[in-house]
């Protein structure tokens, strides 16, 4: 898939030159154990740890972070994320690749490929701690099938608002997200084609996320967090314990 490539290249170099150069970079290196893994409302897998990495210098950042599951199932994931922020707005470029079943092929380009590309935004409305968000897939295997059997790109998109709060030492934020119209298989609600999807808007994750920090010494503290989801378009409900390393 060499649009995929091309896109990819020319959005990483643009980001690239916009770094700041006078800016204090920093590295982290981290990871999290969450007893259910669950995306944008939809459940993924069981018990999964997952570790990341960023690099970020001024605005500019660029990391990897992944997802493996405990017990096996056969569920692999492994993202490449960059973003630029400037301000209140946030612009990023995701490169999620999903392996399940041993079915690796990482160097898959073609139209059936495992990886997904997405432009991401974010506005903050700081100091008011309300968060927009809007992520659109542009490339990958994110397709349907129209009334005519033509494949069509579906141009899967997640919107979310996020308010941040807190209440004596937990952190709290309360969240909303949406598929806005027809979806692939990415956000599987209510089934169309065959093939799964939303079949219009759908509200697929009401989300309230608390987190507080414990300290273990003077040096080190560690996180912990619950999450309640709800999935009203699938009816469904998740309840996550995590810890954060």
């Amino acid at each position: 898939m060499k649009k995929f490539l091309f896109t990819m290249t020319v959005i990483l170099f643009s980001l690239t030159v916009l770094a700041d150069d006078d800016g204090k970079c920093d590295f982290s290196v981290g990871a999290d154990v969450v007893s259910t893994y669950v995306w944008r409302g939809m459940y993924q897998t069981g018990a999964s740890l997952q570790p990341a990495m960023n690099f970020i210098s001024g605005g500019f950042s660029i990391g990897a972070w992944g997802s493996v599951d405990f017990a096996g199932f056969g569920y692999k994931e492994v993202d490449l994320t960059t973003s630029y922020s400037f301000k209140h707005l946030t612009i990023g470029l995701f490169n999620y690749w999903v392996s399940r079943e041993d079915n690796y092929n990482y160097f898959d380009f073609s139209s059936t490929t495992a990886h997904l590309l997405e432009i991401n935004l974010a506005y903050s409305f700081d100091p008011l701690p309300l968060t927009l968000g809007w992520n659109t897939i542009i490339a990958g295997n994110d397709q349907y099938f129209d009334d005519k059997g033509k494949t069509k790109r579906a141009f899967s998109t997640y919107l979310e608002a996020a308010y941040a709060f807190q209440i004596k030492d937990v952190n709290l934020e309360a969240a909303v997200g949406a598929s806005p119209w027809k979806s692939n298989t990415l956000y599987t609600c209510t089934p169309f084609n065959d093939g799964g999807g939303t079949n219009g808007f759908a509200v697929i994750n009401l989300s309230l996320t608390a987190s507080k920090d414990i300290k273990i010494n003077d040096k080190y503290s560690l996180g912990i967090f619950s999450q309640l989801i709800i999935n009203p378009a699938k009816e469904d409900a998740f309840f996550i314990f995590g810890i954060k390393f």
